[in-house]
């Protein structure tokens, strides 16, 4: 116990006041995402009668909208700031979520997705820059780590409140759900608008190499020169195969696998994802402090080979009584909200670290790009694989996969300084 105290102690400790005001911003918007995120692909398959298969490639579709806007926001980023930036993806997305409440056939989906899309792409790399612009290097990781458990926080609240509102048999409770999701961004815009001249404008301090061959504060080459740095394109490279393996299987391959393939009851789905949320919101803080000063890259090894026993976990489910099966897909995601805990605050801290001021929103959107890359190939192998009953086969290349991930991460150490690598 006084250990955690110390633990929270000195994390909320290194938050300043303007990475507080973006935390809460982060977390009010996560409650509204969480309202909605859960009935999304019930929502335009059954309530709009779209068909849930349509949901699906829909569902899919805003993945590479987002996956195709992501590069230019990156530089939009290093251009103008991430602050203009954040502000407007905010905006951006308050309209096309609260545009969804009406929609009702599969051309006005596309249309409201396409400026979803955009508005997706314009948050993440945006408000990770933004936090490292107000965090000293030291603090980053437990900022990053911080932001994790604000969102499982806001997403596990969202969750319980859109859970009372959403009534399949009612279109206009969906309608009021998405127009509370449209609010919560709407108020985050509002906490970022008294933050005047934090995070505007191309970033001051540059490399001096950078310096002579960037006028006005511009990277001559842009992605050119990101692509140059070996260490955060194999962070890339690993990333797309943890995340693919890891976040994209268990978006859609484990409601199909728990109740398909293993005959457990559609409650259990609900059960996992908040057993999962929840001991990521209560560990997240002692992982900090666990992890503090250890070596990133071997964390980010550690993260592949627990999302790998985690899926092994819950395959075993398929094969063991009920009683253990409910045991095996609940240890299974505790195991991975275990993880999540380590990854959440080491990734963006080593992309962080690697990228000089001027290329900052570059370097966060290569790292939201293997994320919305994931997206779309995760989902994509698991429907192919689960969808023709190869689900042994399937289990096989997600465990592959991740253990790919693992030695990619653990070979990150040659190449990264002791400071990127967040030795002590």
């Amino acid at each position: 116990m006084r250990r955690m105290r110390e633990s929270v102690t000195s994390t909320f400790g290194v938050v300043t006041p303007a990475a507080r005001r973006i935390l809460t911003g982060n977390l009010i918007s996560a409650v509204g995402s969480g309202v909605t995120l859960p009935f999304f692909i019930i929502y335009l398959g059954e309530v709009r009668g779209l068909g849930i298969a349509t949901a699906g490639l829909l569902v899919a579709f805003l993945s590479i909208v987002t996956l195709v806007a992501t590069p230019g926001v990156g530089a939009l980023v290093d251009r103008w700031g991430p602050r203009p930036v954040l502000m407007a993806g905010l905006v951006i997305t308050a309209v096309s979520v609260g545009s969804l409440g009406w929609v009702a056939s599969v051309p006005a989906a596309v249309i409201v997705l396409i400026v979803l899309g955009i508005g997706d792409a314009a948050l993440w790399a945006p408000q990770s820059a933004l936090y490292a612009r107000v965090t000293p290097r030291q603090d980053r990781q437990k900022l990053f780590g911080l932001q994790f458990m604000c969102l499982n926080l806001g997403l596990s609240v969202g969750g319980m409140l859109g859970a009372v509102i959403a009534n399949v048999a009612d279109p206009s409770s969906f309608v009021l759900l998405y127009l509370l999701d449209a609010a919560t961004f709407v108020v985050y815009l509002a906490i970022l608008i008294p933050m005047r001249g934090v995070g505007v404008g191309p970033a001051r301090e540059q490399s001096d190499a950078a310096a002579d061959d960037a006028p006005q504060g511009r990277s001559s080459s842009g992605y050119r020169e990101v692509l140059r740095d070996r260490a955060v394109v194999r962070l890339a490279v690993a990333s797309i195969f943890l995340l693919t393996f890891g976040y994209g299987s268990l978006e859609v391959g484990l409601p199909v696998y728990i109740t398909q393939v293993a005959g457990l009851d559609l409650s259990m789905v609900g059960w996992a994802y908040a057993v999962n949320a929840g001991a990521i919101v209560i560990g997240q803080l002692f992982v900090l402090s666990l992890i503090q000063g250890r070596s990133r890259s071997l964390l980010g090894g550690l993260v592949g080979l627990l999302w790998a026993v985690s899926w092994v976990a819950i395959g075993a489910a398929a094969h063991v009584p009920v009683a253990a099966a409910v045991v095996a897909v609940l240890v299974g995601m505790l195991v991975f909200a275990f993880g999540e805990t380590i990854w959440s605050p080491v990734a963006p801290a080593i992309a962080n670290d690697l990228a000089p001021d001027h290329l900052r929103g570059r370097y966060n959107a290569l790292l939201s790009w293997s994320w919305a890359f994931s997206g779309v190939l995760g989902p994509g192998v698991t429907g192919l694989l689960l969808g023709a009953g190869h689900d042994v086969a399937w289990l096989i290349v997600i465990v592959a996969g991740l253990v790919i991930a693992a030695v990619l991460l653990v070979s990150l150490r040659r190449v990264l300084t002791p400071e990127q690598d967040g030795r002590s």
